[in-house]
């Protein structure tokens, strides 16, 4: 008998949700008052961004995408973005394997991931571990549309 790994199946979908997301507002530009938080993790060899924020945000990082972005590139894999640190601007570069959580607090929507198992910088292996330790603080949750995997985990 075969196995459905529906978790993977739906991390998968929702992945997608933050890559159509990101392309609409590419292709369009915000409308109203939505504006993205994105946290993803920075221990990541596949996350490209510079080495000062790197050593600032060791593990992960939450980026805002509101009024000051440009460049926003989406692809199959991730989206890269630049961002402005220091009154210069820098590219980010982010798989949707490494996104830990995307909020669009203008209307009370949320999504937290499971980052996929990968590389870390140092050449051992990052692990999420515990499933519950990644989530979002409620203050910026506050509605029923955070998607969340906890309450069909195994515990």
């Amino acid at each position: 008998m075969s196995h459905f790994d529906y978790e993977a199946i739906v991390q998968k979908a929702l992945r997608g949700a933050v890559k159509e997301s990101l392309e609409e507002v590419r292709d369009n530009g915000f409308a109203g008052a939505h504006h993205f938080y994105i946290t993803f993790q920075t221990n990541r060899a596949d996350v490209e961004m510079p080495d000062f924020l790197r050593e600032k945000h060791p593990e992960e990082i939450t980026i805002v995408l509101q009024h000051q972005f440009w460049d926003l590139k989406v692809t199959d894999k991730g989206f890269s973005v630049n961002l402005s640190f220091n009154d210069k601007h820098e590219t980010l570069v982010v798989p949707y394997t490494a996104i830990v959580s995307f909020l669009d607090p203008s209307v009370k929507f949320g999504l937290q991931f499971v980052p996929d198992e990968v590389e870390a910088l140092s050449g051992s292996v990052t692990v999420p571990g515990d499933k519950t330790e990644n989530t979002v603080p409620s203050a910026t949750t506050g509605g029923d549309n955070v998607v969340t995997m906890d309450t069909f985990r195994k515990k």
